[in-house]
């Protein structure tokens, strides 16, 4: 049951938002004491101090500046999307892009105060694939009087910032940016009269038609220096005037609109100064640049990723259905043999609007499931839209797996491989650090073991990525063979394989089959051998790539094995004596005291709610032993608690020992942990040889009930 009631901005001390952004946090009082609540158990935001300006259904119209941001997600936290939400076809309502512009940002006003506007603009995947996926019901207005959806919530409007393009596009910007600010519409002339022939008269509050700039830093100077300071720091919008379709997360946000171009001098002198004043490790760029290598290179000069979305539309309704992913069990896996290991992976997944558009189409294809195949996909959508990831999720196939774009949380260049340049040089390379402590979070949040890096990291980026993404399993780089000869594979700190990727970024199975081919003819069966390359989507997707099984079994019938990213970096660290997730492997065997669930959700690779081991009984205790068939040389584990599945931290296990045995009856003791309250326990131990490990808990969550959402051991022979 919903409960009817949020407090919201300055709660407890929590200051309106400024450039440093404050947090404000969703609280409730409990037994007397504050406790921090869900935003989906929140039905409708009231304030203490005022009981003014709301709308008709008595929700207080929100500003900016007074949404709920927690420091550790990359959007705000929105209020469920209303139970009918009005939605309008822009394209069958024939808009123009200035008026794309203001319906844009009319959505971005309302719906921070809640979710009721749906604008389909892009078109590509059939309108019903994501309301459909996020369980929401629309009502349409009609094409032919799109004005109507102005008016039905025009007490929310202040009023109009007056533009024009005449003397420059990005005067649109410009208008944007203020909208958003003070909940007003940014409009031309023509668009004004439109209002007003529809029964709205708005008052002109900004009127940009007076001034006369007409260069294009000019007048992001201009908006610098009035309104800058007024923004939010965390989020900056970054897209072309007119392309509208990330407008209404910016303006919900209160967030700065540009399009610069960091070729030009002065040009990059001012964004320069908008990325210094945001946070590596926090902060993103939304949208795209003029120009891909020298836009994204320059943010992460900063510290900071790019979220590539210049046609990714709804943020503020996808983002609002706030739902754990639900990661999918991963299959178990044969013993390694004396054969080829190739991995093949599929470009792109770092463009959320590629995720929302034309993966959509693609992920049809009948090809799909028919050979093992790497689908890159952005981590951030676990904010942006986490319903988006489990409809992958759901649809995908044991043959289907989910790895990270460039180069971990939205895009960043560590080395651009096309201009010979590290964005991330050695002066700088500690903004790096925040920026892979990001990605940990977002990547093991969307169950995602592999990055793929554009285009090549240094010793010191390798590091850190070893030191602060312990989800992974291993890193692939793409060198585009500018270099002379071939680059080598490397291990970071004896456990995480970077590998590049022969070819990357290919036109066409063809083009993969003559680079794995120059390595499968000299395979002579005496060792394991490993091939990985990388497919363009949009010249190889899965109905032409299927060719490759046949193409590659021609080569050296009956040893080319065709496997998925977690399953090959798994190979390839057990065939170099590297540590491996063990309980990877298909002859595992796994037991457990009484269990509600299927024991072998403990160790099935996703810690996700339904597929979590919990004990019959309600007395706090519960164990469950792995039998790996053989010894191993064990040095890490990692337990997955309730928490990890998005449930109450509460129903972590508290109290629990990790023990290992070479012959299942003389146990000893690897770690004991008491009065836990973290999601995940990851520790490393004293390398020891075992054939057992297990997991006893003497203390479960509040409930009584003890949880396992998953289970990893590491081990090596």
């Amino acid at each position: 049951m919903k409960k009817l009631f949020l407090l919201a901005t300055a709660l407890l001390g929590a200051a309106h938002l400024t450039a440093q952004q404050p947090t404000t946090m969703l609280m409730k009082l409990t037994n007397g004491g504050l406790v921090r609540t869900d935003v989906n158990e929140v039905e409708k935001i009231t304030f203490a101090d005022t009981t003014y300006n709301l709308n008709s259904s008595g929700f207080r119209i929100l500003e900016a500046d007074e949404l709920c941001w927690p420091e550790d997600r990359l959007l705000p936290l929105f209020l469920q999307p209303a139970p009918t939400i009005r939605s309008l076809d822009m394209n069958a309502a024939k808009l123009s892009d200035e008026e794309r512009v203001m319906f844009c940002t009319l959505q971005g006003i309302v719906n921070r105060t809640r979710p009721r506007i749906l604008l389909y603009n892009h078109n590509e995947e059939p309108q019903t694939t994501w309301p459909t996926a996020h369980n929401l019901k629309t009502s349409a207005i009609s094409t032919n009087t799109p004005y109507t959806l102005v008016k039905q919530f025009k007490e929310e409007i202040n009023g109009l910032v007056l533009y024009s393009t005449e003397l420059s596009k990005h005067y649109a910007n410009l208008a944007v940016t203020i909208a958003g600010l003070d909940r007003l519409l940014p409009v031309t002339a023509e668009i004004r009269t439109k209002l007003i022939s529809n029964g709205m008269d708005f008052p002109v509050v900004t009127d940009l038609t007076e001034l006369t700039m007409t260069s294009t830093v000019s007048i992001y100077n201009y908006l610098y220096t009035n309104y800058w300071s007024r923004c939010n720091h965390r989020l900056l919008i970054s897209e072309r005037p007119a392309i509208p379709y990330v407008h209404d997360i910016g303006v919900a946000c209160g967030s700065a609109c540009i399009w610069l171009d960091p070729r030009d001098a002065s040009e990059r002198t001012l964004i320069d100064k908008m990325l210094r004043d945001m946070t590596p490790g926090r902060d993103i760029v939304l949208g795209w640049y003029p120009e891909e290598r020298s836009g994204v290179g320059e943010a992460t000069k900063y510290g900071l990723s790019t979220v590539p979305a210049d046609y990714f539309e709804n943020t503020t309704v996808y983002t609002a259905v706030n739902r754990a992913v639900r990661i999918s069990p991963v299959p178990k896996r044969p013993k390694l043999e004396n054969k080829v290991y190739a991995a093949v992976y599929i470009s792109d997944g770092d463009n959320i609007q590629y995720c929302q558009h034309a993966m959509a189409k693609i992920f049809e294809q009948g090809g799909r499931g028919k050979m093992a195949l790497n689908w890159t996909i952005s981590p951030a959508l676990a904010d942006f839209s986490p319903q988006m990831l489990n409809y992958y999720y759901r649809k995908a196939t044991t043959n289907d797996c989910f790895v990270s774009g460039p180069s971990g949380l939205g895009y960043a260049m560590p080395y651009d491989a096309h201009n010979s340049r590290y964005y991330a040089s050695a002066s700088n390379n500690k903004l790096l650090v925040p920026y892979t402590q990001l990605t940990q979070r977002y990547i093991e949040k969307a169950g995602l073991r592999v990055i793929t890096i554009w285009d090549d990291i240094s010793t010191v980026q390798r590091k850190n990525y070893a030191e602060n993404c312990p989800y992974l399993y291993g890193l692939t780089i793409n060198d585009w063979e500018r270099q002379t000869g071939r680059l080598t594979g490397k291990v970071q700190s004896n456990w995480l394989p970077v590998i590049p990727q022969y070819p990357c970024y290919a036109s066409g199975v063809d083009v993969i089959t003559n680079f794995f081919k120059r390595d499968i003819k000299n395979f002579t069966g005496a060792a394991p051998m490993f091939v990985t390359g990388q497919a363009t989507v949009w010249d190889a997707g899965p109905d032409k790539l299927v060719a490759l099984k046949q193409t590659l079994d021609e080569l050296s019938p009956g040893n080319v094995n065709i496997v998925r990213a977690d399953h090959w970096f798994s190979y390839y660290n057990e065939a170099h004596h590297l540590p491996f997730n063990i309980t990877l492997l298909e002859d595992m065997e796994i037991t457990s005291s009484a269990t509600k669930t299927n024991v072998k959700y403990a160790a099935n690779g996703s810690p996700s709610e339904g597929y979590i081991w919990i004990s019959k009984d309600a007395d706090g205790t519960g164990w469950v032993q792995m039998d790996f068939k053989e010894p191993f040389t064990v040095s890490r584990y990692v337990v997955r608690h309730a928490e990890a599945a998005g449930l109450d931290p509460g129903l972590n296990s508290r109290n629990f020992t990790v023990e290992t045995s070479l012959d299942g009856e003389t146990w000893t003791t690897a770690g004991t942990h008491v009065d836990n309250t973290s999601p995940v326990t990851d520790a490393a131990i004293t390398p020891v040889e075992a054939r057992y490990v297990r997991v006893s808990v003497t203390k479960g969550g509040t409930d009584g009930f003890v949880r396992i959402g998953d289970i990893e051991v590491y081990g090596a022979h």
